[in-house]
């Protein structure tokens, strides 16, 4: 913006407006370019306004209605009217602080009537009864609001602790109900896996107990056929014997195991037969007792 005048001519800039007066009194305005004047007449380039578009940053502290002390930075752009361009040089001596008053005035009344919380959900509210407001009063001098963004809302540095203490407070206590549920999830998934373990583990013993049972019973089925005169008695010793030794030898050849002895000898072996044998009978009768 600038000007560059003579006795009969001046010279206004692109997006610049100048103000032409007669003796004193506004007569005209004067478009970009070059514009001759009459001096003997009494005209002369009185001023040159621009049209582009300011910033004015407003700083605003107040209360809200919890009584949180905020500091409000605001961005007021604005405009001269081209057509209304000698309103806004002859009415306001100063119009960034005349945009400022007002600022002040509507923000202390909209914010108070807001908790901290609203304040923040509800700023684009603020602005337009900002923008609603300076816009109805400062087209009277020649100036039209183009915008207004709350830049930001500043608690005081006090409440703005407590309010990090809380949201950590907050997520602490998410994260733990989340971690108990993970644990939860985790216990039930471990006793799942540990039934299934000792239902597949009993399974497994169960026909490994079939496997030896139908062996046994080949065993004596075949001993019996091909040792004449032996009888399945005879056969079941013989194989209780075998598995006796082989335990004992077992045992011998691991240097890492703990046994603990008690009398034995081949005698207990048949005794132990005799028991199995007696048990297997006892259980024969009670069933043809109950048929």
């Amino acid at each position: 913006m600038g000007n560059t005048s003579c006795i009969f001519l001046g010279c206004i800039d692109q997006a610049s407006v100048g103000v032409v007066e007669k003796w004193g009194r506004f007569e005209k305005l004067a478009e970009p370019g070059l514009n001759f004047f009459n001096p003997c007449a009494g005209q002369y380039l009185a001023g040159v306004l621009s049209t582009r578009i300011n910033s004015l940053d407003v700083k605003i502290e107040t209360k809200t209605k919890d009584n949180v002390f905020v500091q409000i930075v605001s961005s007021i752009q604005y405009r001269i009217i081209k057509q209304n361009a000698d309103d806004a040089y002859y009415e306001l001596q100063n119009p960034e602080e005349q945009i400022q008053a007002y600022v002040f005035d509507v923000v202390r009344a909209q914010v108070p009537r807001m908790t901290l919380d609203q304040l923040f959900e509800q700023k684009d509210e603020v602005a337009k009864s900002v923008l609603d407001e300076l816009e109805k009063v400062m087209r009277e001098y020649g100036y039209s609001i183009e915008h207004i963004l709350m830049v930001d809302i500043i608690p005081d540095p006090s409440v703005r602790r407590a309010m990090n203490e809380i949201n950590a407070a907050q997520r602490l206590q998410l994260a733990s109900v989340y971690k108990g549920e993970a644990d939860k999830i985790l216990q039930v998934k471990k006793a799942e896996a540990e039934a299934e373990a000792k239902y597949l583990g009993g399974v497994g013993v169960a026909r490994q107990r079939q496997a030896i049972t139908d062996g046994l019973r080949e065993n004596i089925l075949n001993f019996s056929h091909k040792v004449e005169g032996a009888t399945a008695k005879d056969v079941m010793d013989l194989i209780l014997i075998t598995q006796y030794f082989d335990t004992i030898k077992d045992l011998g050849n691991s240097s890492k195991n703990t046994t603990v002895f008690i009398p034995h000898g081949p005698g207990h072996v048949r005794d132990i037969g005799d028991q199995i044998r007696n048990g297997m009978m006892h259980g024969k009768a009670a069933n043809l007792d109950d048929n």
